[in-house]
């Protein structure tokens, strides 16, 4: 089945106490497409300027990811630029140029109005709602989203929860939305909405699913060396959900505990070098890999794949 990711597409400039890079590829459409590519086909709809690289479109589509629905505006592409502390928490961001972002209308083609797997990664709640408006008979939709957003456009936010199957949140996140400060209560209050699952992550400590008959947590991918946490959380998303779509499993609680594990390996890879750099060559073989060294660190051999 095929895959489609709604969101931004960027050119980063980050720094952390690994280095800096300037001007790479990112964007939230960006990490989830090169990350889910590796299990199915992935459309990607987004905007960038006339001068976003001819490079990096052909590297995107040499990667078998369709993007006809890049639109090029009018206007410089979406720039963002970010320092990390000496514990790799929330980026301080120095500088954000939203450029054509800023007056991005998603509009799929008609082809991807039928796409059965829908990813609206984190924008306005107003164009998710625009997205969902324009789907047709998705098997499921999954959704992620932002502090900004649950403080600014709240009640669009809560109309698309209640239209999704699968929530996207952080620790942080959760709590504000719900004003709970349990997780437990947060997820609670996330699923009374209508999703049918919610996924809180937890940075370092991993991940945690809420939406079966006891909750299921795992600890993120063990590495000893982490670069750039950048684009984690979508790369964590395109790990699942590629997953998900590419499996052909119903989308039940055993599915999802098997999703939130290829999750956790392909954050690794968003982690482990700057920007995109190991997702330009990532695939499902390395990722296979990882995978069963990473249920076997955490003896969850039993985990159906």
């Amino acid at each position: 089945m095929a895959l489609l990711v709604v969101g931004s597409v960027a050119l980063d400039t980050i720094t952390t106490p690994a280095g800096k890079v300037e001007e790479t590829l990112g964007g939230s459409a960006v990490y989830f497409s090169l990350g889910a590519c590796c299990f199915d086909s992935v459309r990607v709809v987004g905007v960038v300027g006339p001068d976003f690289p001819v490079s990096e479109k052909k590297f995107m589509g040499d990667r078998g990811i369709d993007i006809r629905g890049l639109m090029t505006g009018q206007g410089p592409t979406f720039r963002w630029e970010g320092v990390y502390g000496q514990e790799f928490g929330d980026a301080r961001t120095i500088r954000t140029e939203l450029g054509v972002f800023a007056s991005f209308q998603p509009k799929l083609p008609e082809s991807y109005a039928t796409t059965p797997c829908i990813f609206l990664a984190n924008i306005d709640p107003a164009l998710q709602l625009d997205v969902l408006d324009q789907i047709v008979n998705p098997r499921w939709v999954a959704v992620d989203t932002m502090n900004l957003w649950i403080d600014q456009q709240r009640e669009k936010l809560m109309e698309v929860l209640r239209r999704v199957d699968i929530v996207f949140v952080n620790a942080s996140e959760a709590r504000q939305l719900s004003g709970r400060r349990n997780l437990f209560e947060a997820a609670a209050f996330i699923l009374d909405l209508g999703p049918r699952f919610a996924v809180i992550k937890m940075g370092a400590a991993g991940a945690m699913i809420f939406g079966g008959d006891v909750p299921f947590n795992l600890p993120a991918y063990p590495l000893d060396r982490v670069v750039d946490p950048t684009g984690a959380g979508d790369t964590f998303a395109s790990g699942m959900l590629g997953y998900l779509a590419g499996s052909g499993r119903e989308l039940d609680f055993a599915a999802m505990m098997t999703g939130l594990a290829y999750g956790s390996v392909n954050a690794s890879f968003a982690v482990g070098d700057f920007g995109v750099a190991m997702l330009r060559t990532a695939t499902r073989e390395i990722i296979e890999e990882r995978l069963a060294y990473y249920l076997s660190t955490n003896q969850l051999g039993v985990l159906e794949r």
